[in-house]
C-alpha cells in the first residue's frame, strides 16, 4: 500500500475524496428526509383519528437521528475508502463540510422565514392602520363619538400598570426560565450530537480506508505519484 506524502513529510489530502463523501452524505440525507416525509404524511389520518399528531414529534425525532447517522456513516466511509492516506481524517473532513453546509442552509432558511414574517406583519399593520383611519373618518362624518386623546392615554397607562404588576413580572420570569431551560437542553443535545457525529465519521472513515484494495505497480502501469511525492513502505518511518 502506498502512502503519499509531500516534500515536508506531511500526508497529502485528497479533497476529491472529501467532496465525494459530502455529496453522498447530502444525497442520503435528502432521500431519507423525503422518505420520512412520505411515511409521516401517509400515517396521518385527521378524519379518522381524534389526535392525529399524537407521537408524531417523537417519531420525527427518531427518524431524524437515524437519517443523520446513516448519512454521516455513508459519506465518511466512502471518503475514507477513496482517500490515499489517513481515511479517518478524510471521513472527519467530509462530516465537517457537511455540517457547515447544513448549518448554512438552516440559517438561510430561518433568516428567510423571519424576513417573510416581518414583511407580512408590517403589511398587516399598514392595512389595519389604513382601515382604522378610514373607519375613523367615516364615523366622524356620521357623527359617531371618537375616542379622545385622554382616553387613549388612560388605556396605555392601564396597560403599563398591568404589565408592571407582580403577577405580570412573575409570569415574565416563568417564561424566561422556561425559555432558558429549553435553550440549555437544545444546546446540550446539539453538542452531544456533534460529538457523536464526529466519532461516527472517524470510525467509518477508518473502516473505509481499511477496506480499500491495495495499490500495486504492475508492469509500470500502476499509480503515479505527483512531483515531490514519495512512497513509504510498511514500517518505514516518515523522514
Amino acid at each position: 500500500m502506498r502512502l503519499l506524502t509531500t516534500q515536508d513529510g506531511l500526508p497529502r489530502l485528497s479533497w476529491g475524496s472529501v467532496i465525494a463523501g459530502v455529496i453522498l452524505s447530502l444525497i442520503v440525507y435528502l432521500v431519507m428526509s423525503v422518505l420520512g416525509t412520505a411515511i409521516g404524511a401517509s400515517l396521518l389520518s385527521p378524519m379518522t383519528q381524534p389526535d392525529p399528531l399524537h407521537g408524531f414529534g417523537f417519531g420525527s425525532g427518531v427518524w431524524m437521528i437515524v437519517t443523520t447517522v446513516l448519512a454521516v456513516f455513508v459519506g465518511s466511509y466512502f471518503a475514507g475508502r477513496c482517500a490515499p492516506v489517513l481515511g479517518w481524517l478524510h471521513g472527519l473532513l467530509a462530516w465537517a463540510v457537511m455540517i457547515l453546509l447544513v448549518a448554512y442552509g438552516m440559517t438561510s432558511l430561518v433568516g428567510s422565514a423571519a424576513s417573510t414574517a416581518g414583511r407580512m406583519a408590517a403589511t398587516g399593520a399598514q392595512i389595519g392602520a389604513s382601515a382604522a383611519a378610514n373607519g375613523g373618518n367615516s364615523s366622524g362624518a356620521s357623527g359617531t363619538a371618537i375616542p379622545s386623546v385622554q382616553q387613549l392615554q388612560g388605556a396605555l397607562a392601564s396597560a403599563a400598570s398591568a404589565a408592571s404588576s407582580p403577577q405580570a413580572e412573575q409570569d415574565a420570569r416563568q417564561t424566561a426560565d422556561t425559555a432558558a431551560r429549553v435553550l440549555a437542553r437544545a444546546s446540550w443535545f446539539s453538542f452531544a450530537a456533534l460529538v457523536v457525529g464526529a466519532i461516527i465519521s472517524i470510525v467509518s472513515g477508518a473502516a473505509g480506508f481499511r477496506h480499500q484494495p491495495p495499490a500495486e505497480d504492475v508492469g509500470g502501469t500502476g499509480l503515479r505519484s505527483a512531483p515531490g511525492d514519495r512512497t513509504i513502505r510498511a514500517g518505514q518511518p516518515i523522514r
